[in-house]
Parts: structure tokens; C-alpha cells; sequence
């Protein structure tokens, strides 16, 4: 009789838990569902209002979502704040970091900019866009030996795609590399005909 009651005491629990885990994830969703309708009507400080209703600073999905709601809520301090705990709690996870450098180049702050772009190369060297990135930042500070180095790796994944294209071009010819640029300008001709950028290239090197 003992072992019947004993039974029927852990499954009444484990009901009674089962309960409660589903309804906090029903009202978890909900507050997601909610916040992302407040979203489209750019009600951000009411989509962060609903989130922080069921606030869990262990929840990585709610930190991510309040990072970047707090982001388009001009935000950035919070917002950085948020996307900070998102990556602590999920250290080799891309998105945080990637969402992380928005509120960080609001403020001006390219140095923690570049600094979770190299923290996404250490995991993911061939990442394309920040790849192309890092080369546009490079390219801008006159550093045009890194710029060249970023775009090559860009352009040897994606030979044909136009952004990665014409700044590997014009990261050749600022090196004097004036052959390579001049194939490559034509090459950006022939992705975009009469591309202004390509045509002031070749133009110069003429």
C-alpha cells in the first residue's frame, strides 16, 4: 500500500510539474507572438515591455530578441547589454555577436565592432559577409593590404557576386596591382554593364 501511495504521489507531481512547464511555454510563446506584432507597428517600447514580463536571464532566445528589439529602439547601451548575455550564455553562437555590432557602430565603437567580427572568424573563417565587412572597414582606414586580404576570400567563394567584386578590384589597383584590377574591373563590366564604379577604374588605370 505504501509503494501505491508512493507511486501515485510522484505521478501527481510530475503531472502537476508537466502542467506548469506547459503553460509557461505557452505564455512564453505568447509573449514572443506579441511582441513580434508590436514590432511591425514599431511599438518597440511595448514589444520590450512584453518580453520583460517573462524576463529570464538564463533564456538565450529572450536576451537575442531584446538585444535587437532594444536596437531598433535606439536603445544601444541595452541593446549591447542584451546581446552580451546572449553571447555568454551560447559563447560559439554567431547571430549574438553579428547582432551585437549594430548598437556598437551606433556608438561609434568600432574597435568592440571588430572585435566580435574576429571572435565570428575564429569560428566561422569563411563568413562571407564579415569577410566583406572587415575588408569594407580596412578599405576605408586606407588599409588596403587587410582590405585586399578580406575581399580575396569573399571573391574566392562568390568569383561572381558584384559588392566583393569591384572592392577586391579597387583593393588591387590602390596596391598598384593595376593588371589584376584592370581584369577585374572588367569582370565587374560584365556583371553590371557600364558600372560607374568599374568604368572610373579602368579609366584610371587607362
Amino acid at each position: 500500500m505504501k509503494t501505491n501511495l508512493k507511486i501515485c504521489v510522484i505521478a501527481l507531481v510530475t503531472i502537476i510539474g508537466m502542467k506548469a512547464a506547459r503553460a509557461q511555454t505557452d505564455k512564453l510563446s505568447e509573449a514572443f507572438s506579441t511582441s513580434y506584432a508590436d514590432e511591425t507597428k514599431s511599438d518597440f517600447t511595448k514589444a520590450i515591455s512584453t518580453l520583460k514580463s517573462v524576463y529570464d536571464d538564463k533564456s538565450y532566445e529572450i536576451n537575442l530578441r531584446l538585444g535587437w528589439l532594444n536596437y531598433e529602439a535606439g536603445l544601444y547601451t541595452e541593446s549591447q547589454n542584451y546581446y552580451q548575455k546572449a553571447i555568454d550564455l551560447m559563447p560559439y553562437a554567431i547571430e549574438p555577436k553579428m547582432g551585437y555590432v549594430y548598437p556598437a557602430a551606433a556608438l561609434g565603437n568600432m574597435d568592440a565592432v571588430m572585435a566580435q567580427y574576429a571572435k565570428v572568424l575564429e569560428t566561422d573563417p569563411q563568413n562571407s559577409t564579415v569577410n566583406y565587412r572587415v575588408g569594407n572597414i580596412c578599405y576605408g582606414k586606407k588599409d588596403y593590404t587587410n582590405a585586399y586580404k578580406y575581399f580575396e576570400k569573399v571573391v574566392n567563394l562568390y568569383p561572381f557576386s558584384y559588392d566583393a567584386l569591384i572592392m577586391f578590384a579597387w583593393s588591387n589597383y590602390q596596391l598598384g596591382k593595376t593588371r589584376e584590377a584592370k581584369v577585374l574591373f572588367g569582370k565587374v563590366m560584365l556583371l553590371s554593364p557600364g558600372d560607374k564604379s568599374a568604368a572610373e577604374g579602368l579609366a584610371l588605370i587607362k
